[in-house]
């Protein structure tokens, strides 16, 4: 997602909550496959931990200063089973055998992370009667899986996050909307000794960078409230119709105006 909003001419700032590496990792890669590019965008990386409110203002003040404005916020950052246990996919941990220290960690991040953050931003877009809040959310399947808690409630409780915010927002210039790989992705939250062909079936995460420039366009001014599945979108039709297909049509949309 950083690349390809780099790539659409969008500065970007990445945030990891420990190690360094893979923000570095991928500004080293913007900065190598945007040479020649005329609209490539600077992407920056730093170190901060999203359940800190301190670090969400920080990230964001930097932001302000380096960029002189903010108008998309991806709340991508999150924490998911293997926390609980490595081995989630084929022995699922029953929900009074977790730690509730764990538990308390991804429910933090994936629920409260996304608010504080949203706190932040939402000064700045008010300002500006424009800004996009892109929540990274999943199946619903996955929500009601067996052995799947806290990650499930915690996307579950985004989801309803993403709603209310879209109404509380109406009629601003800022929307909300989540959106989802629909499907297994290959990331970091899959476990590294996955079979082979098992990791050969899953999405890649490319597959969500179309939906994402789609929504935080013009194009979609009037679309807030709205719940994308990237798998769905099809890239061979015109952008509206492609939302239109990708659209979780259970999802009601809030007027944005």
């Amino acid at each position: 997602m950083a690349l390809g909003l780099a790539r659409a001419g969008a500065n970007v700032v990445i945030t990891a909550a420990r190690g360094r590496h893979e923000i570095e990792a991928v500004a080293d890669e913007a900065k190598t496959s945007q040479a020649g590019l005329v609209r490539g965008g600077i992407v920056r990386g730093l170190t901060a931990d999203v359940t800190s409110e301190g670090d969400g203002l920080r990230v964001v003040s930097e932001a302000v200063r380096e960029f002189g404005s903010i108008h998309i916020l991806v709340n991508n950052a999150g924490r998911g089973m293997r926390f609980v246990s490595e081995n989630f996919l084929d022995t699922p941990t029953k929900f009074w055998q977790t730690d509730p220290a764990v538990w308390r960690m991804i429910v933090d991040t994936n629920v409260n992370g996304p608010f504080l953050m949203a706190r932040a931003v939402v000064p700045h877009m008010l300002k500006q009667h424009w800004g996009r809040i892109i929540n990274i959310s999943m199946n619903y399947e996955t929500m009601r899986r067996g052995g799947f808690a806290p990650y499930g409630p915690s996307k579950a409780a985004l989801e309803s996050e993403t709603v209310i915010w879209a109404q509380d927002l109406a009629g601003t210039g800022v929307t909300v909307n989540s959106l989802l790989p629909g499907g297994v992705t290959d990331t970091g939250m899959v476990p590294d000794d996955i079979a082979p062909e098992v990791r050969r079936r899953l999405l890649s995460p490319e597959i969500i960078v179309h939906p994402l420039l789609w929504l935080v366009s013009e194009m979609a001014d009037d679309v807030t409230g709205a719940r994308l599945v990237a798998s769905l979108w099809d890239s061979s039709l015109p952008p509206a119709q492609a939302a239109e297909k990708a659209r979780d049509t259970s999802v009601s949309i809030v007027p944005a105006r």
